[in-house]
């Protein structure tokens, strides 16, 4: 008996040292019981007050709540690694750039019974860019356009009428450099403006094409002298009391800045113009980094943000449309009725999907970009 005491000590030791080779030391208590914490990075504004508090209260896990404000600025973090997120949302062609890098884990299905409320039409959509559905769940999607103050634009071009192609505010010298008494603001990202900028000038928007890019530079150049804010976050603010009148800008944000002129009742009447020849879609995220602490945790945050009344009520509070099909039932009348938000099928046909970005063109675009904020 004594001389298998021994034994049993290094099949232990000899256990313990194979799982630690593996990677799987940690993989029994701790799958088993993952402590409760969920740590979330999201961009600004994109929440409805009482998610965190709710999923907490529910599942007794606490949320860690972060900020930013550019794919940028996500892509940094998740590169760099450790960042100690379990959920973060980046758009999907900058989730593809990720998942690709493999510094995203897929999902596990089998943990995401609400994946049968999402639109198909949505989820066929984010596939070109995440074949299978792998690692991508839409949080919510919207678009790229142009925000005006209506009173403010029309007081600024005078005798001008408003063009019929809205995007003739942001990038026509004639239109832009009256709109400057006002304030203009441009979105901080160059994976934002530099696809509006081709979609102007004709070309396609995520174009591999580098000589397409050619005339981006010169169109920008024309217009920077009367760019006064680049903002990313703080743009809805600024329109809302009026300190800007035209924003490239976000399709929700500029609604969330209509909508805070009005409980502020800062006389300020603010609208989100839905582009003739469409808008540039986007499609936010929940993705899982692939060091992320939590993984459990993560699935069941995003198969919580799946149920329809919780889809719904970020809708209802910042103004982007969710892919939850079953949600509409419990989107707010004059939100779901809303073009800006829900645009018509004729609109949606002309809107641009997002596409994947190599490594060359995305230096392309944030080398235009550095040149067009810089001035340089």
């Amino acid at each position: 008996m004594q001389g298998s005491a021994p034994r049993r000590t290094l099949t232990g030791r000899l256990a313990a040292a194979l799982l630690a080779a593996f990677g799987l030391a940690a993989a029994g208590p701790a799958l088993a019981q993952e402590e409760k914490v969920l740590n979330v990075l999201n961009w600004s504004d994109y929440i409805a007050p009482d998610t965190i508090a709710n999923f907490e209260k529910e599942t007794g896990i606490k949320v860690r709540y972060d900020n930013f404000d550019s794919n940028e600025v996500l892509h940094a973090k998740l590169v760099a690694g450790k960042t100690g997120y379990d959920v973060v949302m980046p758009s999907s062609y900058w989730a593809k750039v990720q998942a690709d890098g493999g510094i995203l884990q897929k999902l596990d299905k089998s943990k995401l019974p609400n994946l049968k409320n999402l639109d198909p039409t949505v989820q066929e959509l984010l596939a070109k860019l995440d074949p299978g559905n792998q690692y991508q769940v839409n949080w919510l999607w919207g678009y790229t356009t142009v925000g005006i103050n209506v009173d403010k634009v029309k007081a600024a071009l005078g005798g001008l009428p408003m063009p019929a192609n809205v995007w003739d505010l942001v990038f026509k010298p004639e239109y832009i450099s009256k709109l400057k008494s006002c304030g203009v603001s441009f979105l901080d990202s160059p994976t934002e403006v530099i696809p509006a900028a081709l979609h102007y000038l004709g070309k396609p928007a995520y174009s591999r094409n580098q000589a397409d890019y050619a005339a981006v530079g010169p169109l920008l150049k024309s217009i920077r002298p009367h760019v006064t804010l680049f903002s990313s976050s703080g743009y809805i603010n600024d329109m809302a009391n009026g300190s800007i009148c035209l924003a490239l800008g976000w399709s929700g944000d500029i609604s969330i800045a209509r909508q805070r002129a009005i409980d502020g009742k800062t006389g300020q009447n603010i609208q989100t113009l839905v582009p003739a020849t469409g808008g540039i879609l986007f499609f936010d995220v929940m993705v899982i980094p692939a060091d992320a602490p939590h993984p459990e945790n993560a699935h069941k945050f995003i198969d919580y943000i799946m149920r329809p009344e919780v889809h719904a009520s970020l809708t209802n509070k910042v103004f982007y449309a969710n892919p939850n099909k079953a949600s509409k039932a419990f989107v707010k009348p004059d939100v779901v009725n809303n073009p800006a938000v829900f645009p018509s099928e004729a609109d949606m046909k002309k809107m641009i999907a997002p596409d994947a970005l190599t490594n060359d063109i995305r230096r392309t675009m944030t080398r235009l970009y550095t040149s067009f904020k810089t001035g340089l």
